[in-house]
């Protein structure tokens, strides 16, 4: 059974511990600071970046960023007005920035956790093999499905780069690219298949409509997340690979049903 994932059925869903606080801690990372010297005006400023970016690429996703959002600019204005200029300074109110930085903390020691969880998982995986399958089938909804989160802030980010390139005058004319999220996933997983490595900014050609960067871009993410595809970039704001990588087939067919087995 095939199914067309349109733009309105893909949406990019975070898990519990993933979203506006894991998109803080990426651009702390991306700034080489720690969460403690959080450098409030710096992050806020990349923080609003990526909100218009998500906003292009699923606008019901943004309201959960806001909080952060405004967190960030609370504490800049915080940082940069005289005491005497903010709010009721008779009355004690904590800090947001020392909010802010709790919960990186507060985040990051859950997400080490869970990477060196992982990494033991992997670890016992490679000394015991399964000796059979005893879990039933279970069908999977590929729109409920997150994928690496430092993959996927740094892809928004590439793909930042290339609306910018892309940016057009405004215009009256409402034009909605109607193009089936598996058409974009066949035409890549085409080119990976005979080129091996393609090129992130070469899939999005000069002239392109927004609405058709959105459905190419979306069709990199689903199929990093459930078909075996790599990204690798060489450094910060570099163009990004993607490749074939291990366990990828050829024969695949995109937008079939996916199920665990």
């Amino acid at each position: 059974m095939t199914t067309a994932l349109s733009q309105r059925d893909f949406r990019l869903e975070l898990d519990h511990y993933k979203g506006p606080v894991d998109l803080l801690l990426f651009l702390v990372k991306r700034n080489e600071v720690a969460p403690e010297d959080l450098p409030v005006a710096q992050i806020a400023k990349q923080y609003s970046e990526f909100l218009e970016l998500l906003e292009a690429i699923d606008i019901d996703l943004v309201g959960d960023f806001l909080e952060i959002a405004g967190l960030l600019v609370e504490a800049k204005l915080r940082a940069i007005l005289p005491k005497n200029e903010l709010l009721n300074d008779t009355v004690h109110e904590q800090d947001p920035r020392e909010d802010l930085v709790s919960r990186l903390l507060l985040y990051k020691q859950y997400k080490d956790a869970a990477e060196l969880l992982g990494e033991q998982v992997r670890i016992w995986q490679d000394r015991f093999t399964r000796i059979r399958d005893d879990l039933p089938p279970r069908k999977l909804d590929p729109a409920d499905q997150p994928i690496q989160d430092v993959e996927l802030w740094d892809l928004v980010s590439a793909f930042g780069r290339v609306l910018k390139r892309n940016q057009k005058p405004p215009t009256e004319e409402i034009i909605q690219d109607e193009t089936p999220i598996t058409e974009y996933m066949k035409r890549i997983h085409g080119q990976i298949l005979h080129q091996r490595q393609v090129r992130f900014s070469s899939l999005f050609q000069p002239g392109m409509h927004k609405s058709a960067l959105v459905g190419v871009f979306l069709a990199i993410l689903e199929l990093v997340r459930h078909h075996r595809v790599n990204t690798e970039q060489s450094g910060m704001h570099g163009d990004i690979i993607i490749s074939a990588g291990e366990g990828f087939n050829p024969d695949l067919q995109i937008g079939e049903e996916i199920t665990f087995h």
